[in-house]
């Protein structure tokens, strides 16, 4: 019986179907929170696009730092992989990214799992491209040790091309946070440059989870 139950899980993991978060239309984006990080002089610019692909979101931040949160909760035990088609047109070359003075990204996306009564309490992983760090690069936030910066991809290797990455996040909260995740509560896109003042593009494209 216990053979045949571990058989069940693992087909209904492998049969799981991918659970995609963002769609991308202007509709979407109307009803979209925005987050306008406190400090910052400006908001990021965001817009819908599309190409032979689909439609994407392209981000303009001018020394500018604004999120757009998505509450959806995520079985991690089904689809703990996340995807990401990104692509970065113009970086932030020069900055010392885990650094509060250089704590800038041209792209990422947060996953989020509420750990308490406030968002303070909440844990996250940073999923980001990268202008200045290799891929596999991580660190804690300089502003909260309970968000980590995981560099999934680098301008160092792909500058203005779209770039497809995965992570499994269910391993990752267990390896930064020493947390057993089964559920997430929440995803967040943000362009920020309000640290260095610089300007960023970037595009997303296809953000889901799968099984594998």
């Amino acid at each position: 019986m216990r053979v045949f139950i571990v058989f069940v899980l693992m087909w209904s993991a492998c049969f799981a179907e991918d659970v995609k978060v963002f769609e991308f239309t202007d509709t979407e984006l109307s009803k979209l929170e925005v987050r306008k990080v406190r400090g910052a002089d400006n908001k990021t610019i965001y817009e819908v696009g599309s190409n032979e692909n689909g439609n994407f979101l392209k981000a303009i931040a001018d020394n500018a730092a604004s999120g757009l949160g998505k509450e959806v909760k995520i079985d991690l035990n089904q689809t703990p992989f996340i995807n990401i088609t990104w692509k970065i047109e113009r970086d932030l070359p020069g900055i010392k990214e885990n650094t509060k003075k250089g704590h800038d990204f041209a792209a990422r996306v947060f996953v989020i799992k509420k750990t308490g009564a406030t968002p303070l309490s909440n844990r996250a992983i940073n999923y980001v491209f990268s202008s200045n760090n290799e891929v596999g690069f991580y660190s804690p936030s300089p502003y909260t040790k309970k968000s980590i910066d995981n560099v999934l991809a680098s301008t160092k290797n792909n500058l203005d091309e779209w770039i497809t990455v995965k992570s499994n996040v269910k391993e990752d909260f267990k390896k930064f946070h020493n947390l057993d995740v089964n559920e997430l509560d929440g995803l967040a896109i943000m362009s920020d440059t309000d640290n260095s003042k610089m300007i960023a593009i970037a595009y997303y494209q296809n953000i889901y989870f799968s099984a594998d």
